[in-house]
């Protein structure tokens, strides 16, 4: 990024801050289309859900523009708005999926199968976690529910939840392979 670009940015943001309607707009007019491609690029979905998370990030900086520190770099503050609302919308969207409905979907079989061991076999696996570990993992990715209300319920902050799930998915990842070793060599047995 060249520097006038950030310089420009910075004093718009200033003037902006310091009560200037003008600026504010001419900011948000700067750096919307460089935020609609980090959206873009990030998240490979159709052009209006990009618009719909940019209006997401927009809004997010306006209601957060008071943390941005006079003297720091604009683009960095606004990109990490970016990539949190960015992810946080591609969760939502995993949570609740939107699919077209016409009614044809009534005369496809269902295709999906569901192996009848895989939760015993889950529920093993967590098992050999700490239960503060499992119980982050199953509100998380089997509950769907997110790190602040899970941080809330346990008393942590969002982030120490988030650190913990990844160490235990990883956990639970090398207990699978495990697993799956000792079965292969059970079966060759």
């Amino acid at each position: 990024m060249g520097r006038t670009r950030e310089d420009r940015w910075a004093r718009l943001l200033r003037d902006a801050n310091a009560g200037g309607r003008a600026s504010y707009v001419q900011f948000l007019n700067d750096i919307a289309p460089v935020l609609r491609g980090i959206i873009a690029a990030r998240c490979g979905r159709p052009k209006e859900d990009c618009e719909d998370i940019l209006q997401n990030v927009l809004i997010a900086i306006h209601e957060k523009r008071h943390t941005w520190r006079d003297g720091e770099p604009v683009g960095p503050w606004a990109y990490a708005i970016a990539r949190y609302k960015t992810v946080d919308a591609m969760r939502l969207s995993v949570r609740r999926p939107t699919v077209s409905y016409d009614g044809s979907e009534l005369d496809i079989a269902d295709e999906v199968s569901h192996d009848p061991t895989a939760a015993a076999d889950l529920d093993r696996l967590l098992g050999q976690l700490d239960p503060t570990s499992a119980l982050i993992v199953r509100q998380i990715r089997l509950d769907g529910r997110t790190a602040e209300e899970v941080g809330r319920q346990l008393g942590m902050t969002p982030g120490a939840v988030r650190v913990a799930l990844h160490r235990a998915m990883a956990k639970l990842s090398a207990l699978a392979v495990a697993d799956q070793t000792e079965q292969s060599g059970k079966a060759r047995e």
